[in-house]
């Protein structure tokens, strides 16, 4: 049975930052979700959106992938730079799913927010759509 679109396209995302050295140095972890008790910077690979992208022929999905740099520095400097790496390793992806492929993947925004009391979260959204192998 093939996964559904958005396991695959997770599953992918986080092999390729698992094996970028310099994130990997940078990070405690890569989780799916928010972790309990995490020790800063950690990533967080979001739940996303997938919507229709069919054509007459074949099984599409559009997704949206959403991953989160979380750090608690006083300043922004590190976050900033670690989702710069990320906005970098994201197309480098294998774009062989597993049970699809990827036809698109673009950059749609990244933005940085923080609770007064709180850690930074710097959020990386790409939309990439798939077709079904």
């Amino acid at each position: 049975m093939t996964p559904g679109a958005m396991l695959a396209l997770q599953a992918a995302a986080i092999e390729t930052l698992q094996n970028n050295v310099p994130i990997m140095a940078a990070v405690s972890g890569i989780y799916d979700g928010p972790p309990p008790r995490p020790a800063f910077p950690y990533i967080a690979i979001g739940d996303g959106v997938s919507t229709d992208w069919s054509s007459k022929t074949a099984r599409g999905r559009d997704l949206r992938l959403v991953i989160t740099v979380w750090d608690d520095g006083s300043v922004p400097g590190r976050l900033h730079s670690l989702m710069q790496q990320v906005e970098d390793a994201v197309p480098t992806l294998n774009r062989d799913l597993d049970g699809w492929h990827v036809a698109s993947l673009v950059f749609v925004r990244s933005f940085v927010a923080r609770d007064a009391d709180g850690p930074w979260a710097g959020m990386i959204e790409h939309r990439v759509r798939v077709l079904q192998s």
